[in-house]
């Protein structure tokens, strides 16, 4: 964690600035990033934007005690459940250009899939239609319980804002890929998920101004950054979409 950026900082200088030095001190490791994806939901119904943070446990091992956004690793079953509405093309596009060469529509998707996943799971909020009936099908585990709830994911409304990888040397490493969506795209809520002995112990929603204030990672922090500039320009799909990876000698800033 760190100071927040300041407004007119270049925010991959500002990684740089806080995270390099330590970075460099570590032995390389041989780790390669794992695929993840987060989601931001949105409450715009008031006269400020306000967003979902969640408190991560303070016995974790990796985080603990800060807030993060919802999200986690991409599983195999992302890549099976059933949807109601495809992706953006706009957005896949975008997404698939950040992909590898093996880089597919079905890669784009389960992105975005383990992002509405990944929020059931640690708020037990199911994103999606709920006037489709039950999804047939759903993949063992946490698709298994969100189909139960009567909702079929939706895609088309989801926003790609940013992606960050994780540098070498690091012993965890993530190619985190970073999603906003509206509130009122919730159908449904499993009550008693967050608490004191869940991964998330507390969740709030926050304006950007108050999240600012939070204990929370830095890169974080960043993509709030990344969002409150998208959401002041109007949260257009054909806005650059910037990627923060670690380069020779700091951390690069890249757009898609």
């Amino acid at each position: 964690m760190s100071d927040s950026p300041q407004p007119d900082e270049d925010l991959a200088d500002v990684l740089t600035r806080e995270m390099w030095a330590r970075i460099m001190s570590q032995a390389p490791t041989k780790v390669r990033p794992r695929k993840a994806a987060t989601l931001i939901l949105l409450d715009r119904s008031g006269p400020q934007v306000r967003l979902l943070m969640g408190k991560r446990h303070a016995n974790h091992a990796f985080m603990p005690g800060v807030f993060v956004f919802p999200g986690g690793g991409v599983e195999p079953g992302d890549r099976q459940m059933s949807i109601a509405g495809a992706l953006d093309p706009v957005t896949e596009a975008k997404l698939m250009a950040c992909l590898d060469k093996a880089g597919s529509p079905a890669g784009a998707r389960a992105l975005a899939l383990a992002a509405i996943r990944e929020t059931f799971e640690e708020t037990g909020l199911a994103l999606g239609a709920n006037d489709y009936g039950a999804p047939e099908g759903a993949p063992e585990g946490a698709w298994t319980d969100f189909a139960a709830l009567g909702v079929f994911p939706m895609l088309e409304d989801l926003h790609f804002i940013g992606r960050a990888i994780t540098p070498p040397r690091m012993k965890k490493r993530f190619d985190a890929f970073f999603f906003a969506a509206d509130a009122s795209a919730i159908a449904a809520k499993v009550e008693g998920v967050v608490g004191e002995t869940s991964e998330l112990v507390e969740l709030v929603w926050v304006t950007i101004e108050e999240a600012q204030k939070l204990g929370m990672p830095l890169i974080t922090n960043i993509i709030l950054r990344e969002l409150d500039s998208r959401l002041r320009a109007g949260m257009s799909r054909f806005l650059p979409v910037p990627t923060y990876r670690a380069g020779r000698k700091g951390w690069l800033r890249l757009e898609v």
